[in-house]
């Protein structure tokens, strides 16, 4: 699959001492550049990073070992106070499951791969005391503290 039709670069930071990275942050999606605004802007939002995990899981579609690198490592202080730490992905909900994926040969594999890499995901948190969260376009543009890009 091609990246040429999605929006990609290297984000720039209003707050970096928020961004926890070691390199710039690359945006893959213009998906990914709002969910990295909200990130840099937000106030409950106290460190971030992104692609800086990785977890192992097994690809049933390839059968093989892989390792998965899901998009954004967040640290923040919800409506009570308290810290939480969560993993992220962003990814399109005809990517999330079957039903999702409809007739799509590729989003029926992609959506298979997705159930390894997050039941990976969701074990190697609960281990690290961390919560595993998917945000698919639903959540990202019909939240109204997430802003599209302009």
């Amino acid at each position: 699959m091609s990246l040429g039709n999605y929006a990609r670069g290297k984000f720039d930071m209003k707050n970096p001492a928020k961004y926890v990275g070691k390199k710039q942050p690359t945006y893959r999606s213009s998906w990914e550049w709002t969910f990295m605004n909200f990130c840099d802007n937000h106030p409950a939002i106290k460190h971030w990073s992104s692609e800086t995990i990785s977890i192992p899981y097994y690809n049933v579609v390839k059968q093989k070992k892989a390792m998965y690198v899901p998009d954004f490592f967040v640290l923040y202080e919800d409506a009570q106070g308290n810290t939480k730490a969560e993993v992220v992905e962003i990814k399109p909900t005809k990517e999330t499951n079957l039903k999702e994926a409809g007739k799509s040969v590729y989003n029926q594999a992609m959506a298979v791969i997705n159930q390894c890499k997050w039941q990976a995901a969701d074990k190697w948190c609960q281990d690290q005391g961390f919560t595993f969260r998917i945000i698919t376009e639903k959540e990202l543009f019909h939240n109204p503290t997430v802003r599209k890009r302009k």
